[in-house]
């Protein structure tokens, strides 16, 4: 497998949504839930085009066509920027590719001079965040079928001289 991190295309929007459901699907969490969630699981040709989306994709197919394994999208401007989506199919969980796409968030971050990268992480995701270098900082609740859902808030530093959040 040989995997490179490229800009989405907007005619990617279709693969990438089957990824972020199958990614969050992965976890167990109830169908409805999924169906709760599928706004925010759907990437679109134009949210593609206006946002920082990048697919990691393995080059080593055969045909010469190249299978998206994942991606992720980044938000926000100034010395804050977001980590809206990292998602990668399940079937290559533990491959790199989750690494692979966190460092070249991280470095895309880093140069549109971001100074703080935030994650509201899915609990699931949170110690592979906090293994890349990531520290939970607090909580956002959100309420799901009258039960409070607590998701992890994270933040990376991505500048050396970044303040560090009080505990």
């Amino acid at each position: 497998m040989s995997v490179r991190v490229i800009r989405a295309r907007p005619e990617q929007a279709v693969r990438l949504t089957q990824i972020a459901h199958a990614a969050k699907s992965y976890w167990g969490y109830p169908a409805r839930w999924i169906e709760l969630w599928h706004n925010q699981l759907t990437i679109t040709s134009a949210y593609i085009l206006a946002h920082e989306v990048y697919a990691a994709v393995d080059d080593d197919e055969a045909d010469g066509e190249r299978t998206v394994l994942g991606f992720y999208a980044l938000d926000g401007a100034g010395e804050r920027l977001t980590l809206e989506h990292l998602w990668v199919q399940p079937s290559s969980f533990g491959a790199g590719v989750g690494r692979l796409l966190f460092e070249h968030a991280v470095a895309r971050a880093r140069a549109l001079n971001g100074r703080v990268l935030e994650i509201e992480s899915d609990p699931h995701a949170e110690s592979f965040y906090q293994h890349m270098g990531a520290e939970t900082v607090g909580a956002v609740t959100y309420e799901l079928e009258g039960q409070p859902r607590i998701l992890p808030l994270m933040e990376y530093a991505l500048r050396d001289d970044t303040p560090k959040a009080p505990l």
